[in-house]
This record gives structure tokens, sequence and C-alpha cells, in this order.
């Protein structure tokens, strides 16, 4: 497991280019490691991140041309896409405010957990631009259900850590967010590397197949294929014998 730390505190981590081309060259990284298995997202100092920084946005500048303009807009969305596609699982550990873009990091990720202080914020809207942005306008109906996201995109409006769990969009809240997200990261640890990860690529393409036969087809594969593994039938052994299995992905 390893931890990746959004670090820009003094911004409430809000994303400079530089921290956008920092978290790209992370997960590039991370998706060819297959010694890391789960990855804990966060932030530093007292927000998880505040979103896109309206004040730096570096060499883009203000982005005069649409073309600059809709490159940035690019770059930004693909970080939701990469965590995604990451064979690890991404556990985000929300101890403060995850609006904007922050939000899309943490909907992106696999599980989010969040501390008693986090906030969840669309505020697209809030700031002159419409509310579907970087792939919350698809994330966040499959998770809260589309009544609660409409409120929220149209709205903008915060939702504390408690409205956050009511209504799914997290699944616990901890005094300690970070080290839920590890005890989170630890249970799935303990399960087979290939049914980690196959079960992580199949909950992602079952939110986009159109009917159950599909989903259905999709599990079939996946599971004969995961039954061939010897760690399959280590995690069998393991179980008879009444001790923990050891998995070597295999």
């Amino acid at each position: 497991m390893v931890e990746v730390e959004l670090h820009r505190p003094e911004r409430l981590n809000a994303m400079s280019v530089e921290l956008i081309d920092d978290l790209h060259a992370v997960l590039a990284a991370l998706a060819g490691r297959t010694d890391v298995r789960v990855v804990v997202l966060t932030g530093a100092g007292r927000g998880f991140c505040a979103g896109l920084d309206l004040h730096d946005y570096g060499e883009a500048g203000p982005a005069e041309t649409p073309q600059a303009r809709f490159a940035l807009q690019e770059r930004i969305a693909a970080l939701v896409t990469g965590l995604r596609d990451l064979p690890q699982v991404v556990v985000a550990a929300v101890h403060g405010a995850a609006a904007g873009g922050g939000l899309a990091l943490a909907l992106g990720a696999d599980v989010r957990v969040a501390g008693p202080a986090a906030r969840f914020a669309v505020s697209f809207v809030r700031v002159g631009l419409s509310g579907a942005d970087i792939g919350v306008s698809w994330l966040l109906p499959r998770l809260v259900g589309a009544s609660a996201a409409f409120e929220l995109l149209l709205t903008g409006r915060a939702v504390d850590a408690d409205e956050a769990a009511r209504m799914g969009l997290v699944t616990r809240v901890a005094d300690d967010p970070r080290a839920a997200a590890h005890e989170v990261a630890a249970e799935v640890l303990a399960n087979s590397p290939m049914g980690v990860r196959m079960t992580k690529q199949v909950m992602w393409s079952q939110l986009e197949v159109g009917s159950l036969r599909a989903g259905i087809d999709l599990e079939n594969r996946t599971q004969i294929m995961t039954s061939f593994t010897r760690d399959h039938v280590e995690a069998v052994d393991a179980f008879a014998d009444r001790r923990p299995p050891r998995f070597e992905d295999r």
C-alpha cells in the first residue's frame, strides 16, 4: 500500500497546473507497479482538495483560446479516469474540503471515508459554470441517486460528513480518516490480488453496461478466469486449514 498526498496545504490543496501534472505522473508510475495493491489518496493540511485553483493556471494562463482551455479541461478530467484505470484499489481519505475538482477526485476513488470536518460540494455552478464537470455528473448519480445528485449539482451546496454517509457518498465517518482508510486497505489486502483487480474492473464496467444479462455475462467470464488461479486454490486450502492464505498473485 502507498499513500498519495496532495500537497498544497496553503491553498487547501487546490489544483494548480503543477499539481495536476504531478498527480498524472504519480498515477502513471503506480499503474506499472505490481508490488502496490492499494492506494490511499488524501490531502495535506486542513483540506482534501478545494478544486481547481482559479488563481494559478500556470503556463496555461487564463487560457486565451478555446483550444488551450479545452486542453486544460481534458488534462484535469483525465485524472478521474486515471484513478478508475489504476489496477490498484483507491481509497480516498477526506478530512476537509472536497470541492469541485476535489470532489471529482474523491468520486473517482473506489472507496471514500471521511473525517468529521469533511465537506463535499460540486461548486462548479457557483462560479458561473455548468455543474456537470470532470465526470461528476456521471459519477454522482450512480453513487447517491439521481434525485440527490440533481440537487447537489444545481445548488452547489456543501454536504457534511454525516449527510454524505447517509446518502452513500462515503462508506464511513471516522475521527481519523487516514487510519480508517488504512483499515479498509488492510481488509482489501487480505484478499487475492487478481480477485481484487478483477472486482474493481468489473464493478466499474457494470456501471456502464446496459442490461442485467450483459452484466452477468461479464461476471461469468471473469469468475471462471479467476477460478483457474493458484491463489484461488490457496484460498480454499487456507479456509479448510483455518489459516491465513498466502497469496502469490498467480
